[in-house]
């Protein structure tokens, strides 16, 4: 039986803070953290960004013919 392990080497946040948000972006194995202001526009639009990353990333399987 194969096990595998699982390592986290970024963790993100999108923040929000009196109507501004930021996102932040640490690489885990250096500790270093990254901050870019993100517009409410973009922030409202991310699960549409995530779903085409996602379809980008696991395209589906083509269909067989018969």
């Amino acid at each position: 039986m194969e096990t595998s392990t699982r390592t986290l080497l970024f963790a993100a946040e999108l923040v929000e803070e009196n109507g501004t948000y930021t996102l932040l972006v640490e690489d885990v194995r250096t500790g270093s953290v990254e901050t870019t202001p993100v517009p409410k526009a973009m922030v409202d639009r991310l699960p549409t960004f995530l779903s085409a990353l996602a379809a980008k990333l696991n395209p589906p399987a083509p269909r067989r013919r018969w």
